[in-house]
């Protein structure tokens, strides 16, 4: 009885192990930088079939490393990626704002198209706040540019533009650009980076006085008033996206350190020169705790043992603050090829980085910068991740802070054969709104009985069509096999599977 009791521990260990090495669900994603053309395309100028060609080659690399989400910045600097009737085109697509691709396509339509075919989310990026990059790009705006119909909207800090945070109009105009997105494109989430009020220039103070005097709104410290100006911006939108797709998610993506405990007894045992709270007025924990955003993705770009910023001092201070929303981690792969420092030379630190977060199961995922960066598989990054982390697919993590409900179950299997070809079928499911089907998952066994599907070694595909070729798996099931499939829709809640349809391979 003990050999066979401690037999069933053993058993137990080696499941859990799997299932914490191996999730089902997780978050693997990428950020897809378009600003200053980072990632794509990239170089302005392109030709739309040149655009066109970088882009698919670039999900059918991530799509070969498992990546599941891409994040793609489609409003860099206060233009678009998209046809838009409030915003120019971006200069990053043509190389000049306002002009239209030559000949004409839609790259968010498209890219949401070729992603989607890929199973992959798409989370559209967009900077809130930023007008200009770089210093002398004021004179390159196109003329149409809100800059140019509402000038007063606009301040300059430093030797940049950006929106006045403390004005209704400013609220009012990016709520407009978000309804305008989430309108009239299929995405699949809505999404901030680190960028609210400009890190700070020197000891320049941000040109706000004169709105802070003229609309208070009661406050009488001026960083407490700021921070107002982020919280209601980020609590609108998030109302504007859900009145429209309650299944769309709104995530933000702050620098990595919210406070320093010696600041505030909440903070993190950190002594950033910058944080999220005091200089980028970016309270994370509030809208947390409110539900305002419905996922947060800290960018934690330091090394493991950093004395200011000790990666693993903020993974675990983030993971015992996320107040029950999903948290992904924020990984510098581009630091695996620019970061000089010791640690980042020796073996791969986001390697290493992505062992410890194991140890954190609130922590459901992470998102690389950038792309690009990660497909030079910098250090064997990718070779790691197709070999280990992400050595098979995996579905997105459920938002917790949506409610959602499953769709119905695909019915008919069965298999179909055309002389030496076979095919398993089955019914597509015909769902709307957030109950729409994003992907179908397939499940495969050895033997007559269904196995273990929270285990993603048995999920043989997961597709947008209605079928799956049966040869292709030829070399991975042999004798007898049964199979089953379920249906993922648009807010991630798995269907009940099939009965199960067995064969002879």
């Amino acid at each position: 009885m003990r050999r066979f009791t401690a037999f069933l521990l053993f058993i137990s260990f080696v499941i859990s192990l799997s299932a914490q090495q191996y999730p089902k669900r997780e978050m693997r994603a990428v950020w897809i930088a378009t600003v200053a053309n980072i990632d794509w395309p990239s170089q302005s100028g392109l030709t739309p079939t040149q655009q066109r060609t970088e882009m698919r080659n670039m999900l059918d690399g991530l799509q070969a490393c498992n990546i599941n989400t891409i994040v793609l910045q489609i409003r860099p600097t206060a233009d678009s990626f998209y046809p838009s009737d409030l915003e120019p085109w971006s200069n990053y697509l043509s190389g000049k704002q306002g002009q239209r691709p030559n000949p004409y396509y839609d790259p968010l339509q498209f890219i949401i198209e070729e992603a989607h075919k890929r199973c992959m989310e798409v989370h559209g990026w967009v900077n809130p706040y930023r007008v200009t990059n770089a210093a002398g790009q004021i004179n390159r705006l196109d003329k149409n540019h809100i800059y140019y119909k509402n000038r007063d909207l606009i301040v300059k800090y430093g030797e940049k533009y950006y929106f006045n945070p403390g004005l209704d109009e400013t609220r009012e105009f990016l709520n407009k650009v978000v309804e305008d997105i989430v309108g009239h494109y299929d995405i699949d989430g809505l999404h901030f980076d680190d960028y609210f009020y400009p890190y700070p220039e020197g000891s320049k103070d941000f040109p706000d006085e004169e709105t802070f005097r003229a609309n208070p709104r009661g406050f009488t410290n001026k960083a407490d008033w700021r921070r107002n100006n982020v919280n209601m911006v980020i609590e609108e939108l998030q109302k504007t996206i859900k009145d429209m797709k309650p299944w769309v998610q709104f995530g933000v993506s702050p620098f990595g350190v919210w406070r320093n405990d010696n600041k505030d007894a909440q903070g993190s045992a950190t002594r950033a020169g910058i944080t999220n709270y005091d200089d980028l007025y970016a309270d994370i924990l509030k809208w947390l705790r409110e539900g305002t955003i419905d996922y947060v993705v800290p960018q934690l770009y330091w090394e493991i043992g950093k004395k200011v910023a000790d990666y693993e001092v903020l993974v675990k201070w983030w993971s015992d603050h996320s107040y029950g929303k999903n948290l992904y981690i924020g990984l510098y792969a581009s630091g695996l090829i620019e970061n000089k420092t010791e640690a980042w030379k020796k073996g791969n630190e986001v390697a290493r980085q992505l062992k410890m977060n194991r140890n954190f199961p609130k922590m459901e995922g992470a998102v690389y910068f950038s792309a690009k960066a990660l497909l030079k598989n910098p250090r064997g990054l990718v070779d790691t991740l197709k070999n280990n982390y992400y050595k098979f697919p995996a579905l997105q993590p459920i938002c917790r802070n949506i409610k959602g409900e499953a769709s119905a179950q695909p019915q008919n299997i069965r298999v179909v054969k055309d002389g030496k070809e076979a095919y398993i079928l089955w019914d597509e499911v015909v769902e709307d709104g957030g109950c729409q089907i994003a992907y179908y998952v397939v499940y495969g066994f050895k033997g007559k009985k269904i196995g273990d599907m929270t285990d993603p070694e048995n999920i043989v595909a997961i597709t947008t069509e209605n079928c799956i070729d049966l040869n292709a798996y030829e070399k991975k099931f042999k004798g007898r096999c049964s199979f089953v499939v379920t249906a993922v829709n648009r807010f991630r809640h798995e269907s009940i599977p099939t009965a199960g349809v067995t064969r002879r391979m």
